[in-house]
Order: structure tokens, then C-alpha cells, then sequence
């Protein structure tokens, strides 16, 4: 599942005005490829025309907000979608619910299954007030379970109607049900039928979980235990079984009904109602079922997998946006050309449906055969999506098919092995998308994710390892930790076994597990095995927090020509985890001479053990070496002079490294090392360093200088033609606020905020003409196409003009003027209005107003415009967001608007860090009118309280309250609590 929506950072991708915004913690990908693509395909678009103020129960209470606009009607407002909503309660539960205090499940609890499900059948009839669920199981023991053991079925807001085993009913008291869980105390013993009818209530359903209605059509989300709120089952992913769905609804109102697998049957029924029965063929669990219903018109493609069979692709969305599905559905092409290429897996049915949704709390799901997305996830055209949209499609829609191995084939066998799945899987798409574009740069983009969004989490009062130890609301551990952690993870074993040996590894993999529910250690047995090695304490990436701290100290000795590298590794303390052991750590290197040439390597000497390093007889100038212990040499023979080492290529493993590298050394490898990424590493210490030292001086009150052999280096950067244009961008723009925040003892978001903007602005003013030459010379009257080289050269434009732009020169604002007034792509447009947005002013107001009448009727668009002007960073911003927060076009049900807006504001920490407290009080009052409406949102946005010691006594203070006022308030869901509780915990 791709918890990663795209955040605001991510909507001014390719801008040149990335400010990363803390909810990119949930957040998409910075996405590459080579080929172009335009909307005019020859895909054949098959229209099938189409056509919620929810209430919430708590405990024993069903709550409900503000009057509605509509009774279970979409209403358009200008030509926006807002969802319907419903104003009266539903029937009243068969038993009054139980409050129960929060539980934490814990992995070492883990038990089998008392009982397995080998098939199941669904009958579904949906109305507008209520739907009905008929469910039919095959119940068999499990192999641990006893004579007298319990069937226990998870439940959530649901009505039993009737419960039947083997035809005959059960009466009351040969079962028990309450607010979670029904029970048969005493079923029978062997194989049974379980039959259970219940009745629920889409339209009423905010939460976006289990079985709900969007824009006026039924839509599911499971994953992870939303499938409980569509009737009793074992709601949990070791259950595997076959499924059969039945859907009833009106013709009419719901001409489309999908669900998984093939369509075995459909047909007309009385009173203008139709039917079609669904067979998946493959076991799933019951978080992978999924259903859709309504008026959705559809984009027809097929692929021809490499055995010869040809699939049927259809991407569903309503009519008017078909003419933006042609991106989405390149991308699922190009995502099964590549996974037959590269890991020989082939598309196993002859169906494959992508619906898209409006509202939908996570990014995209992989529902087996039936891919569900949020709508900015799969819609796209060069006039209203961004280079970033575009890339993320591509990452995304690969990430949700390449799960049909990696997560729906071979499954978790419980949710602490989340990782399993989608750190896997992440690692996958980040593959695809940089074999289809530019590696350099899709990786620079991957751990500057990892850096500024995970090692805070790491370093804060959430800290888990990839594989957590506990929960209370599993949907609090869709993680940057379990997913991009998780993905470097496993990027380690390709970095040790090489692409072969990892190929051979996920071979095996599947050998073994396909069908199967497993853990993280059958995936480490299968590496390890099909490559005869062992990994010792490689597994503590698995149970172990925190990021680990290494320190290299090196030395030369020309007599004897050896080169020694001294390493040493501590992984600091984290909740629950004050002790930790070493780490198995690879680290890529390479030892660079006087001319900027990489080294040959002979050997290598480590723990009384010479290595001889050659490859097939040719010369090796890049090794990794395994660094296992708490400390550690590495000795290099047949040096010749001393080099300068180039650490951790390719950022091997996911550490903070700390080295014995000098200014010079740096600007050195700045300007010669062969490895890109290291490359762009050398500027970015720099800058880190520099930022450090000008805040320390902007603190003392001491003037601000800066190093003229930075704007130096920087200068070389443009002038290099010979360098990749987006990775001269990248390498240009300076480290995130967050990021410097992190590295200081008492985070000063004022400070870091006054010298980022000094730098930038200085910057701007010396490399003036280098920087307006960029903008001229990367301008192009084409049309719009998506490829490297397109992107490469906006990304470079767009960034030098939001340099240019900050300098608030009359010049360089009319100069942004003009590229948004004659943009012929949203990219460039947005880029300008980034630029112009930079400086408050008549010129900025104008901007944006002419911005939004131009797109005021596109959803997607005016979030872009919600999250442009929430992350500002002009004082006082809250006013403004807060304004917003009445806008016509602002929904407060609608995840997507709730991320622009309120995740974008908590994106900018000069104004959420505000010291009168005026952001964390916003935040606060927000957190909890999101819990009653969606408490998976509502967690998100109260995460960015977490990291509230990291900063002043008063900070601390203000932030602390809102808090505890949070933890206080009645009725809180289990999401918000976990997050709030632990952010309190000492």
C-alpha cells in the first residue's frame, strides 16, 4: 500500500521551490523516466457514465458534526465534488458497546490461528440507507487448536442480523458480541459452514475504512483492519483464503461493480437492480479484499506478458477525467515490462482494474487485481500536473502492481512484518523508476527523503526499528521507518550479493513462500541461502531503533604504502531500547588520488584476515566493506600516495556518517569524485557545516559572512556542462531547515529560518548572472513531454529563478512574471508562482488570485494552491491558514485538502514553531475536529508534535500543553492517543 500521499513539497516538485513539509513523511517519491508521454494515446476510453458528512460511533456514542450540505447526493459546488453527508444516526448496535482503555499488542505475543478459512462468499446489497453483507465461510481447525477453543471475529460498527453454522441458527446464547469481537464459545469440531449476515452503513462512514462512499459511489479500504468493519472475521493477515464476491445494487445509480479476480457472471435483477459475481483463484488475506460500485467511465488497454497471454488493463475513473488516466496507464505497462525483465515475474490473471478515488486516506492500495488510488495518484495532464505528479504516478502505480508478488502473492503473516512487504516493495519501485530515468538523481531524491523525515523519527519519541515491537493502532506504523528505512534495508543485500545474487535471493523467495503468509526472517533466510553467506547480526536492523552514528578516522604511511580507515559505530538510545548492539553495516568505498582519479584496489586487510579484491581479473575501485563490530580497521595495500577516501558510495547504509574529512577534501571530492551521489554529499556537508556556523553567529548576534569558497563552489556546479541539469538543481539547493534543526542541541527554527534565507539571498545576489543565464538558456517553446532531459532542464530553470526571485529585485519579479504569464505547463507555471510567492506584496496577492480563478474548477490544482500558500514562510502565516480553512473549496473530509493544508502549514517550521505558540494552538484545535471525522488523518497531523523537546523551554511549553489537552479530550480514537501519549511519555 502506498501510504504516501504526495505532500506539499512534493507538489512543487521540479519548481524549484521544494520546502519539505513534515507530512512528506507520508508522503510519494521524487520520480524518473526516460520515455515521453502524452495524454493522446491510442488506448481505447469506454464511458459508463457516473454520477460524506459522516457520523462516527465512539465507544457507545455516534457522533456528528456540522449541518449537511446535501442528503446522500454529490454536490457540485463551481464544478468541485464535495462529498454527500447524512444526517441521521444508524440503528443502534445489537449490544451496547464496551469503553475499553487502549491495548498494546505486542509481537512476542504473536499466536497461529485457532482456525483457517478456506473459502469465502461474499454477497453484498448495497442501498443508499443501508447495505447488507452476507457472508459465507468454510471453517477448518487449526493445527494448534484445541477440543474447546473459541472462534473469536473481529467486528467494528457493525449490526448482526443472524449467525448460522452448518444451516441452523444460533441463538443468544451460544455466541457473544460486543463493540470489537463476536465469539462462539464452542464451535464444532472439524470443518464447518459459518454463514453470518450483517448490516452497515457506508454512507455514514468518514473514517474512510472498511466499505464507504465517495463522491457517491461505494469504494473499500482494508488495509489494515478495515475489513472488520464490513462484517465479522478473523481480520488478519495469516488468514488466508478463496474468495467469491456478489454484488446487488441499482442499475442506475451504480452501472460499474467491481471487485477481485475475473467476473464469473452478470445480469439484470427486479426493480431496476443488477448483479455481478466476482472469483479471485488466489488465496488472499481479508485486507486485500476490495469492492467498487457507481458511475465511472474507463480507459482499455492490454499487455502482452512474456509467456504470450494477453491482459485486459482498465483504469476507472469518473468521465471527465478519462483524457488524464493516459500517464497512469503508460506507467502500468512499463511496471510489468520491467518486473518480467529484471525479476522474471509475470502478471498472473487476465484482468487488471485501477479505480480512482477522490477520498482515500492512503496514496494507492494493491487489493489483488483491483488496484484502488487517490485521485493525484493516477490523474495527470501537462497543464495541471506538475513533473513531481507525473513522477510519482509512475512510482506509485508500479509500487501497487509490483505488490502482486511482493505482498498479495507472498504476504505478512502478521503486521509487525509490515516491512516485509512494503519495504520490499518501495526498494522495487525506487529500482524501476531509476532504471527509467536518472539513477544519481532518484537516489540523491531517496535519502534526502530518508534524512529529513526518518532520522528525525528515529531520533523522537515514535522510534521503532522496521519491524516494531508493539502497537495500539497498527495504522500508526504505515511508517517512513517500516517503508524507506525499510526499503534501504533491503537495499543492503543487493549491495553485498550484487544484482545477481539478489535476483537469486527473490527467486528462491518465491520458491519457497508463493501462497504463503511469512515473516522478515524467512526473506533474510532466502538471501543468505541462495548465496551460500551469512550475515551475522544482520538481523538487528529488524528489532533494532535508532540511527546508528559512524565515525571514520583515517591515516597514511608512506613506507609501508598502506591507508587505514578506523571505524567505529554507536547507535543511540530510543524508547524502550536504552542498550544496543553493533549493526552489520556495508560501506561502499573508493580511495581517490591527487588527479581525481579513482584508485585500483588490490587488498584489503581486516580482523587478521588479507582479502585480495579483483573482478573477474579487473581492476576493483570500489569495495564494501563489512563493518560488523563496535569498532573496526579496514587496511588498504599498495597505496602510492594518500587518497582521499569516498565513503559510503551509492549511501550504502542508511547511518549518519561522521568522518575526518577536511573543507578541503570536500570541495575535493565536490568537484572529482566518480561517484555522483557522493559527489552531491561532499556540497551537502558543506552547506551543513556552514549553516551550523552562521547559526551559532546569527545567535551571538554577529554579522553574517559567507565563505566565498562555497559561492565558489557553488559557481563551478553551474557553469559544469558536462553535469546532469537536475542534479546541478539538487546540488545547488541548500539542505532543508529541518534538516540543519536536527543536527543542533536545542532546535531554533528562528535562527536556522534567518541564515537558510541569508544564504539563499546571497547566494542569488553573487552568482546573479550564472544563475539568470540558466533561466534563459533552459526555456523551451516544445510541448510539454516527460522524459529526463525535459525535466532536467525545468528542474534547472526553476530553481535558479526562485533563487533570482528572492532577491525581491523589480527586475527579477517581473522576470517570474513573465514565466508564469507565458508557461505553457503547470510545472513552470507553479514554479513561477512559487517564486513569486516567496515575497509578501501586492504582486504576490495577485499571483495567487489570478492562479486560483484560472483553476478553481480542478480539485487537484487548488490543492497545489492550498499547500503553496500554507507552507509559507511570511510571518504570521497561521492567519492566513486558518482563513483557508473556510475557503469554498477547502474540505475537511477530504485527506488530500487536510494534507496541503494543515500538513503543509506543519511543514513550515518558522510559523508552526511560531513562539507565541499561535501554530501548536491551531494544530491542536484541528487534531481534534479531524479525530471525529477520521482519526487515521487526524494521527498524521498530530505527529508533528512529536519532536516538541527538541526545542526551547517556551517552545516546549506551548507545545506540551496542546498535548495534553489533546490526551484529556473525551472520546479520543486509538490513533490520536497512541501518537499524543507516546510524544508525553518521559
Amino acid at each position: 500500500m502506498a501510504r504516501r500521499l504526495i505532500s506539499p513539497a512534493a507538489a512543487c516538485r521540479g519548481c524549484g521551490f521544494v520546502r519539505p513539509g513534515f507530512l512528506a513523511a507520508f508522503s510519494s517519491f521524487h520520480y524518473r523516466t526516460l520515455p515521453s508521454c502524452s495524454p493522446k494515446r491510442t488506448s481505447s476510453v469506454k464511458n459508463c457514465f457516473s454520477n460524506t458528512y459522516n457520523s462516527r460511533k465512539e465507544g457507545s456514542r455516534w457522533i456528528r458534526s456540522e449541518p449537511p450540505l446535501s442528503l446522500n447526493r454529490a454536490k457540485f459546488v463551481g464544478k468541485r465534488t464535495s462529498c454527500s453527508v447524512a444526517t441521521e444516526p444508524p440503528p443502534a448496535a445489537t449490544e451496547e458497546p464496551d469503553m475499553d482503555a487502549p491495548k498494546e499488542i505486542f509481537l512476542k505475543d504473536y499466536k497461529a490461528p485457532d482456525y483457517y478459512f478456506d473459502t469465502v462468499d461474499l454477497q453484498f446489497q448495497l442501498g443508499e440507507e443501508k447495505t447488507i453483507v452476507t457472508s459465507k465461510i468454510v471453517v477448518s481447525p487449526g493445527v494448534e487448536a484445541g477440543i474447546s477453543a473459541p472462534l473469536v471475529l473481529h467486528g467494528r460498527d457493525l449490526k448482526l442480523l443472524s449467525i448460522k453454522v452448518n444451516g441452523t441458527e444460533l441463538k443468544g446464547e451460544e455466541y457473544k458480541v460486543n463493540s470489537r469481537h463476536l465469539t462462539l464459545s464452542t464451535p464444532p469440531a472439524g470443518v464447518f459452514n459459518l454463514e453470518i449476515v450483517t448490516e452497515i452503513y457506508p454512507q455514514l462512514n468518514t473514517s474512510l475504512e472498511g466499505l464507504y462512499k465517495s463522491t457517491g459511489n461505494f469504494c473499500t479500504q482494508c488495509e489494515a483492519e478495515g475489513f472488520r468493519k464490513i462484517t465479522f472475521f478473523q481480520d488478519r493477515p495469516d488468514v488466508m483464503a478463496k474468495y467469491t464476491c456478489r454484488i446487488e445494487a441499482d442499475k442506475t445509480l451504480y452501472p460499474v461493480l467491481l471487485s477481485n479476480g475475473n467476473l464469473i457472471e452478470q445480469g439484470d435483477l427486479e426493480g431496476g437492480k443488477h448483479y455481478a459475481l466476482w472469483e479471485d483463484p488466489f488465496k488472499k488475506p481479508s485486507y486485500l479484499f476490495a469492492l467498487v460500485a457507481g458511475q465511472l467511465g474507463c480507459r482499455e488497454d492490454s499487455f502482452v506478458t512474456c509467456s504470450g497471454r494477453s491482459v485486459t488493463l482498465k483504469i476507472w475513473t469518473p468521465a471527465q477525467d478519462l483524457p488524464k488516466t493516459a500517464h497512469a496507464m503508460y506507467s502500468l505497462k512499463a511496471a510489468m515490462k520491467w518486473d518480467e525483465e529484471v525479476f522474471g515475474l509475470e502478471y498472473d490473471l487476465d484482468l487488471f482494474n485501477i479505480v480512482v478515488v477522490p477520498d482515500f486516506n492512503m496514496g494507492a492500495m494493491e487489493n489483488k487485481s483491483l488496484n484502488i488510488f487517490q485521485s493525484r495518484l493516477v490523474l495527470a495532464s501537462p497543464e495541471t500536473a506538475t513533473d513531481g505528479d507525473y513522477a510519482a504516478i509512475l512510482g506509485v502505480v508500479g509500487h501497487e502492481y509490483f505488490h502482486n508478488w511482493t505482498g498479495n502473492r507472498v504476504t505478512c503473516r502478521d503486521w509487525f512484518q509490515l516491512t516485509l512487504k512494503e519495504g520490499l516493495t518501495v526498494f522495487r519501485d525506487q529500482e524501476f523508476s531509476s532504471d527509467l530515468g536518472c539513477r544519481t538523481v532518484k537516489r540523491i531524491a531517496d535519502v534526502s527523503k530518508l534524512r529529513i523525515y526518518q532520522f528525525p523519527q528515529d531520533a523522537g519519541p515514535m522510534a521503532h526499528p522496521i519491524r516494531p515491537h508493539s502497537y495500539i493502532k497498527m495504522d500508526n506504523f504505515y511508517t517512513v521507518t517500516v517503508y524507506e528505512k525499510g526499503a534501504e534495508v533491503v537495499r543492503m543485500y543487493k549491495t553485498m550479493f550484487g544484482a545477481s545474487g539478489f535476483r537469486k535471493g527473490m527467486d528462491l523467495y518465491f520458491q519457497r513462500h508463493d501462497g504463503q503468509a511469512v515473516t522478515c526472517e524467512d526473506f533474510y533466510a532466502a538471501m543468505c541461502d541462495a548465496n551460500n553467506a551469512q550475515l551475522p547480526n544482520f538481523l538487528q536492523w529488524y528489532s533494532q531503533a535508532g540511527t546508528p552514528i559512524v565515525k571514520v578516522a583515517s591515516s597514511y604511511d608512506p613506507s609501508s604504502q598502506t591507508f587505514s580507515l578506523k571505524f567505529s559505530q554507536e547507535v543511540p538510545p530510543t524508547p524502550g531500547q536504552p542498550v544496543k548492539e553493533p549493526m552489520f553495516i556495508p560501506v561502499a568505498i573508493g580511495l581517490v588520488d591527487s588527479t581525481g582519479k579513482d584508485m585500483p584496489l588490490t587488498s584489503v586487510y581486516s580482523d587478521g584476515t588479507l582479502q585480495t579484491l579483483s573482478a573477474d581479473g579487473q581492476p576493483v575501485f570500489t569495495t564494501v566493506l563489512q563493518f560488523k563490530k563496535k569498532e573496526e580497521e579496514f587496511i588498504f595495500k599498495n597505496i602510492p600516495e594518500r587518497p582521499v577516501p569516498s565513503l559510503l558510495r551509492g549511501y550504502s547504509a542508511p547511518v549518519r556518517l561522521d568522518s575526518d574529512l577536511s573543507e578541503s577534501n570536500l570541495f575535493f571530492l565536490l568537484a572529482n569524485d566518480s561517484d555522483e551521489f557522493n559527489r552531491w554529499e561532499a556540497g551537502q556537508v558543506l552547506a551543513r557545516k556552514l549553516m551550523l556556523s552562521l547559526v551559532a553567529d546569527f545567535q551571538q548576534q554577529k554579522t553574517l559572512v559567507l565563505n566565498p569558497k562555497f559561492v565558489d563552489g557553488i559557481r563551478s556546479i553551474l557553469r559544469n556542462t558536462s553535469l546532469d541539469k537536475e542534479f546541478i538543481a539538487k546540488a545547488i539547493t541548500l539542505p532543508g531547515q529541518g534538516e540543519i534543526m536536527d543536527m543542533m542541541e536545542v532546535a531554533d527554527p528562528d535562527a536556522v529560518h534567518a541564515v537558510r534565507n541569508f544564504i539563499k539571498k546571497e547566494l542569488a545576489l553573487q552568482l546573479k548572472d550564472d544563475l539568470l543565464a540558466a533561466v534563459k538558456s533552459n526555456r523551451s517553446s516544445e510541448a510539454y513531454t516527460f522524459d529526463h532531459d525535459s525535466m532536467a532542464r525545468r528542474a534547472l530553470k526553476n530553481t535558479c529563478l526562485a533563487y533570482l526571485a528572492s532577491l525581491n529585485e523589480p527586475d527579477f519579479t517581473e522576470l517570474a512574471r513573465h514565466e508564469y504569464k507565458s508557461a505553457t505547463n503547470m510545472t513552470e507555471q507553479f514554479a513561477a508562482l512559487a517564486a513569486l510567492s516567496q515575497n509578501p506584496g501586492q504582486v504576490r496577492d495577485d499571483a495567487l488570485l489570478d492562479f486560483y480563478n484560472k483553476w478553481q474548477d480542478d480539485y487537484l490544482v487548488v490543492s497545489k494552491w492550498f499547500a503553496l500558500q500554507a507552507t509559507s514562510e511570511i510571518p504570521g502565516n497561521v492567519a492566513n491558514v486558518q482563513k483557508l480553512l473556510s475557503h469554498p473549496a477547502f474540505d475537511m473530509r477530504n485527506p488530500n485538502k487536510v494534507y496541503s493544508l494543515i500538513g503543509g502549514f506543519c511543514g513550515s517550521p518558522v510559523n508552526f514553531h511560531a513562539k507565541d505558540g499561535s501554530g501548536y494552538k491551531f494544530l491542536g484545535e484541528i487534531v481534534l475536529q479531524l479525530d471525529k471525522i477520521n482519526p487515521q488523518v487526524a494521527s498524521r497531523m498530530v505527529s508533528a508534535f512529536s519532536r516538541w523537546r527538541r526545542y526551547d523551554k517556551t517552545r516546549q511549553d506551548l507545545a506540551k500543553a496542546q498535548l495534553e489537552m489533546i490526551v484529556s479530550a473525551n472520546g479520543l480514537s486509538e490513533n490520536v492517543y497512541e501518537i499524543a501519549s507516546k510524544s508525553l511519555a518521559d
